[in-house]
């Protein structure tokens, strides 16, 4: 086909395994009637979005314990190292959400890219990131709010209040959340963004008000030392070591300057879900403007609030003596004023539910992708004929993300929500470099600066922080990625509308 996107190319480049399907399928393929999702979105909303799934109850519990446990004072500077690596990936996402502007975000690219069984693996990673992020995220906030109802006198039964420390039950607040939260996405995505721009006001109003009350408690005396002396840690043996102390014998510690790069394989999880912005290109009005916007400038706005929160919570105590389960909800009640941790309590609890919408959305986008391309069963790619959302898929994941979390004691699993962002992230990365050099003729609205040098750079620093994870997360994502080639060899390879098209047109 020709088209804005340059000279025809054969959709068959590659054999097998390795097919890839060209920029310009991709987006032929979003213009079917049945299967087109209605473009709402703007540089804003995609903003919003972005800063409502990476600002949660992260900002206000991890910054303090982090600064306790690994970094000190110095946390700061692991956000920002954090931040950098993340920038690194966002500028390969930027280029390829500008380029392929197509619901499905780093499935997409890998397709367009490496080919058809990378891109299978990475909307299955994806699948998986996504579904327990929001699961997780669901407990989280059933928690907070559970808490609530509890300072005000009211008591949920707990076989109602989940599954805790042995005891089984069903978590009825986090059921019901991912329930209604999958009907408001049914029902469009700019009522979404509507609701996901009330909720982000809230909380960043509540961390300003955070940050702004904070800064008047500050001692200066705290910050002394603010690298402090380096702590050598035994992470323990066997499969709970970070597979780089098994692999190289390295012994992680805290503190001192290691301890901050080892602090910032902790906060990245503070980060996770900037790269949602890209699944929603395909509901963008502008998407070769407005996507890259979106995606660089909430990782912006999200950095500077994290080293703001982590600056005022050190120097309000001193980070030996800050609390674990609520840091800086803690320091304000020691220093005598618990407003302000009420405050806290209720800007995490409401900003849980836009974090817990934009993974459900994002999920539902890359199972939308995979299935309008066959690898997943078609019928899940129906777009709804009047809200143009795709409410098939949304409302398939949203009831089993809920039974999950309902269900399922999941806090040992969060960890494979990291695992899982940082190999798309590799995957971006290397696809970033591959397109360059295959499809030289692409008009690109955003270009990744310095490839194939920045692409290099966010490889390493992702396999970096991969490493510092604990050798049983690698195991368990090691299995789910074997169950995901069982499913593409019994189903997704045959069923591929890119392999139909090749076998007819060898026919032909």
């Amino acid at each position: 086909m020709s088209s804005q996107h340059g000279t025809p190319h054969d959709s068959r480049r590659g054999r097998g395994l390795f097919r890839t399907k060209t920029v310009e399928q991709s987006i032929l393929d979003t213009e079917e009637p049945e299967h087109t999702l209605k473009k709402s979105l703007s540089a804003f909303d995609l903003t919003v979005f972005g800063v409502g799934v990476v600002i949660g109850t992260g900002i206000f519990v991890l910054t303090g314990k982090i600064a306790k446990e690994q970094a000190g004072p110095a946390v700061a500077l692991s956000f920002v190292v954090a931040g950098v690596v993340c920038a690194l990936a966002a500028l390969c996402y930027a280029e390829f959400a500008s380029t392929v502007p197509v619901a499905g975000s780093a499935y997409t690219f890998s397709y367009a890219s490496l080919g058809e069984l990378p891109a299978w693996i990475i909307g299955w990673d994806l699948i998986l990131e996504l579904a327990l992020g929001c699961a997780v995220v669901a407990v989280g906030w059933s928690g907070y709010v559970r808490s609530l109802l509890d300072t005000g006198g009211l008591h949920l039964p707990a076989a109602l209040s989940g599954t805790h420390e042995g005891r089984f039950g069903f978590d009825l607040l986090a059921f019901i959340l991912v329930l209604v939260l999958t009907g408001i996405l049914v029902l469009g995505m700019k009522l979404s963004s509507r609701v996901t721009a009330v909720v982000v006001g809230i909380k960043v109003t509540v961390v300003l008000l955070v940050i702004v009350a904070g800064a008047f408690f500050i001692n200066g005396a705290n910050y002394t030392p603010f690298i402090p002396p380096s702590e050598p840690v035994e992470a323990g043996g066997g499969l709970n070591a970070p597979l780089a102390q098994l692999m190289f014998g390295f012994t992680p510690s805290n503190f001192g300057t290691l301890g901050i790069f080892a602090a910032a394989a902790v906060v990245f999880f503070a980060f996770i879900g900037f790269d949602i912005v890209a699944t929603a290109a395909e509901e963008t009005r502008n998407p070769q403007r407005d996507v890259p916007r979106g995606i660089l400038g909430s990782l912006a706005i999200c950095t500077l609030l994290y080293v703001a929160v982590s600056i005022v919570v050190t120097g309000m105590e001193k980070y030996t003596k800050l609390s674990t389960d609520a840091p800086l909800a803690d320091a304000f009640k020691d220093l005598g004023h618990p407003f302000y941790a009420g405050v806290i309590s209720f800007g995490a609890a409401v900003g849980l539910t836009s974090v817990c919408m934009i993974l459900l959305l994002g999920q539902s986008r890359v199972f939308f992708a995979m299935s309008r391309d066959g690898l997943l069963p078609r019928v899940f790619s129906r777009s709804h004929p009047r809200f143009g959302t795709p409410y098939r898929s949304t409302i398939a994941l949203g009831v089993v993300v809920a039974v999950v979390a309902g269900f399922t004691s999941i806090d040992e699993l969060a960890e494979l929500v990291n695992i899982g962002t940082l190999f798309a992230f590799v995957v971006v990365a290397v696809g970033v470099i591959l397109l360059r050099r295959s499809r030289p003729d692409l008009p690109r609205s955003f270009r990744t600066p310095l490839v194939p040098l920045v692409p290099v750079l966010s490889v390493a620093a992702s396999v970096w922080l991969m490493l510092n994870l604990p050798a049983e997360t690698w195991v368990r994502f090691a299995a789910w990625m074997v169950a995901g080639f069982v499913v593409y060899f019994l189903y997704g390879r045959s069923h591929s509308r890119l392999g139909l098209r090749n076998r007819q047109s060898a026919k032909d």
